[in-house]
C-alpha cells in the first residue's frame, strides 16, 4: 500500500503507540498475578480502582477545552455513552473470567476479539481484509491456543467461558467504536473518559456491597496496576487514530506473550516447546500485517 510521507508517518507513530500500550497492559496483568500472591481481592473493586486511577490520569494529562477533553460528551454523544458501557461491562467480564476459568482459557477467549474486531470492522468502517491480515490472524490465533494449552484443558464451555466470549464480542465492538469516534472528531482523553465514567457506575455498587479492606501493600499493587492499565488504554486509544482496527488489534497479541514471559522470569514459570511454538506464531503474526501494510 502506498502512502504519502505524513500517512507514513502517522503509521509509524500508531506502531509506535500500540507497541507502547501493549507493555503497559502486560505490565497491568502481571501486577494483578502478583496482587493474588498477597491478597484475594474482589474482582469489582479492582475494576473500579482501575476507572478511578485512569480518570485521575485523563484530569493529570489532558486539559479541558473544545479541542481536548470534553466532559459534556459524557452524556450528549450517544456513542460515548454505549462505548463506556460496553467497555466497562467487557472489563469486568475479563476479569471475572480470569479468576474462574484461570488465566490461560480466558486469555485465549478474550484475545478472539482480533479476528471479531477485524471482521467488525470490514462491515461497519468498510476496512479491507487484507491476505497479510487473514494470515497473521491466524497464526497469531494458532499460537495463543498453543501457549495458553487452552485444547488441554479438557473442560466445556461453561458459565464463565460465556463470559469470556462475552467480553471478547464487547472488546471488539469497542476498537471499531473507537475508530468511529476518531473519525467523528471525539479526543482520545474523551473517549477513554467514557469507560471510566460508566464502567464505575456500573461497578462501584458491587463493589461496595462485597467490600473487604485490603492491606497498604495490596492498595499500592492495585493503583500501580491501574496506572499501567490507564497508561495502556490511552496509548490504544490514541494509536487506533492512525491504525485499521485489524492491525492494532492484532498488535495486542504481544500481551499474552508477555505474560508468558514475565510467567518465566518473575513466577518461575517454564515453557514446554509447544508453548515455545505459540510464542514464536505470536511474534510472526502480529508482526505480518504491519510489515506487509
Amino acid at each position: 500500500m502506498n502512502r504519502s510521507p505524513a500517512q507514513a508517518a502517522a503509521h509509524a507513530r500508531g506502531l509506535r503507540l500500540m507497541l507502547l500500550s501493549t507493555a503497559g497492559f502486560t505490565a497491568n496483568a502481571l501486577l494483578i498475578r502478583a496482587l493474588g500472591t498477597v491478597q484475594s481481592v474482589d474482582a469489582w473493586l479492582l475494576v473500579c480502582v482501575r476507572f478511578v486511577v485512569g480518570f485521575g490520569l485523563i484530569l493529570t494529562l489532558f486539559r479541558v477545552g473544545p479541542e481536548a477533553f470534553q466532559p459534556r460528551h459524557l452524556y450528549l454523544h450517544r456513542r460515548l455513552i454505549v462505548r463506556g458501557l460496553v467497555g466497562g461491562i467487557s472489563t469486568y467480564a475479563y476479569y471475572l473470567s480470569v479468576v474462574r476459568i484461570g488465566a490461560g482459557r480466558a486469555t485465549f477467549i478474550n484475545n478472539t476479539y482480533v479476528a471479531m474486531g477485524a471482521v467488525l470492522a470490514v462491515v461497519m468502517l468498510h476496512e479491507r481484509f487484507r491476505a497479510p491480515l487473514a494470515i497473521g490472524g491466524t497464526l497469531a490465533l494458532g499460537g495463543l491456543v498453543l501457549l495458553t494449552n487452552v485444547l488441554g484443558t479438557g473442560a466445556g464451555i461453561g458459565l464463565y467461558d460465556v463470559a469470556a466470549i462475552a467480553s471478547a464480542c464487547g472488546s471488539a465492538f469497542v476498537v471499531v467504536t473507537i475508530r468511529q469516534l476518531h473519525a467523528e472528531g471525539e479526543h482520545t482523553a474523551t473517549i477513554f473518559a467514557a469507560q471510566c465514567t460508566y464502567g464505575l457506575l456500573l461497578c462501584a455498587g458491587p463493589a461496595a456491597a462485597h467490600w473487604s479492606a485490603p492491606s497498604p501493600l495490596a492498595w499500592g499493587l492495585m493503583v500501580v496496576a491501574a496506572l499501567c492499565a490507564g497508561a495502556g488504554q490511552i496509548l490504544m486509544t490514541r494509536a487506533f487514530r492512525d491504525l485499521p482496527v485489524g492491525e492494532g488489534s492484532l498488535l495486542q497479541m504481544f500481551v499474552p506473550l508477555g505474560i508468558a514471559v514475565g510467567g518465566a522470569l518473575f513466577f518461575r514459570e517454564h515453557f514446554l516447546p509447544h508453548e515455545l511454538l505459540g510464542a514464536f506464531l505470536i511474534l510472526v503474526g502480529s508482526a505480518l500485517p504491519a510489515w506487509k501494510s
